[in-house]
């Protein structure tokens, strides 16, 4: 790349200080348009195929690998053959280094294996995919796809910021739903599966057969025993919201407490999870789809069952792994946890 030269200021030399000025005010103007915005990138006309309705979407950073589809192996052909009708579920995890990662893992990798038509999008948090994932993933016996992506710098949560004003996994999210609009098997119902949650096998046969979207308790959530729908003994249909966090949200659900049909995302292509909408992740995104209280489809026995719990693993302790570190005798680093 061409250095720039530095021209020296003599007093003899005439200087065109108004134009510079009119340049310096112009590029401080875009600057401030360009990353005045907390990260955020610009908006984007977003809406129903053929509709010019503008929402509150945001453009993502695009996958650092081609988009690549999967060709079923022996056993997953096995596992699927002669249940060509029954709906895939896609669950998305986003994950991200951390001492508990691994363990993590394991257990969503228990719930998932004996789900039949069932494929696992799991996106690291990363500039690289990771060694410890990959080797993870390829002996988990459960058909997935490898993803990574970056959060964007001012979206990333710092040590003294609280998740629920930078929250994780959103860009991470936002890119397997790009990898959804390239590779889904249809019919499909898509499922946001944090790795910090345990999931009973029954939500998913819960979730299977969702026409719009599907909706059910989500357990040790929000402050409170549980989190969820409340349902009219009547109609059987979605009244309100058992919740404490936000109560005036239109969609008072945990990440963990819906399931979305395919064809809802093909109907609206260019909605994503809105990081601007810190709290409000999936108020956003339901509403952006358009989805009314009328189109929720209560599981789980009228939502009066708990199948899936937010458990969050707790952060170990490693206050001795820590001295070893600074005395030079750290823990074999070979051995993987």
């Amino acid at each position: 790349m061409e250095q720039l030269r530095v021209r020296k200021f003599h007093p003899k030399q005439k200087h065109n200080y108004p134009v510079a000025i009119i340049l310096m005010f112009v590029t401080v103007i875009f600057m401030i348009y360009l990353f005045g915005t907390n990260g955020d990138w610009p908006r984007t006309r977003v809406g129903k195929t053929g509709t010019t309705k503008e929402r509150n979407a945001w453009i993502r950073p695009t996958l650092s690998v081609p988009i690549t589809c999967p060709q079923l192996t022996t056993r997953e052909i096995e596992k699927t053959l002669g249940m060509e009708s029954l709906p895939y579920i896609y669950a998305i995890t986003p994950t991200y280094t951390r001492p508990v990662q691994k363990a993590e893992l394991v257990r969503l990798r228990l719930s998932f294996l004996n789900v039949k038509n069932f494929h696992w999008i799991l996106v690291e948090d990363s500039e690289e995919r990771t060694l410890l994932v990959a080797k993870f993933l390829n002996a988990s016996g459960v058909s997935f796809t490898h993803l990574n992506v970056r959060t964007q710098g001012n979206a990333r949560i710092k040590s003294h910021q609280h998740r629920f004003t930078h929250p994780r996994g959103v860009d991470q999210r936002n890119v397997a739903i790009d990898w959804l609009h390239h590779c889904a098997v249809e019919p499909a119902v898509v499922y946001f599966a944090d790795d910090d949650n345990t999931y009973s096998p029954e939500v998913f046969s819960e979730m299977r057969f969702t026409q719009n979207v599907s909706v059910w308790p989500v357990g040790l959530v929000g402050g409170l025993r549980f989190e969820g729908p409340i349902v009219s003994p009547t109609t059987g249909r979605v009244t309100g919201w058992h919740a404490a966090y936000l109560q005036n949200r239109a969609f008072a659900v945990d990440m963990a407490g819906f399931a979305i049909n395919m064809n809802l995302f093909r109907d609206y292509p260019d909605v994503r999870f809105n990081i601007r909408k810190a709290g409000l992740l999936e108020d956003t995104l339901l509403r952006d789809l358009n989805v009314t209280l009328n189109d929720l489809e209560p599981m789980a026995d009228n939502c009066t069952q708990v199948y899936v719990w937010h458990t969050r693993t707790e952060k170990p302790a490693l206050h001795w792994e820590d001295k070893l570190i600074k005395e030079g005798q750290p823990s074999d680093p070979n051995i993987e946890v």
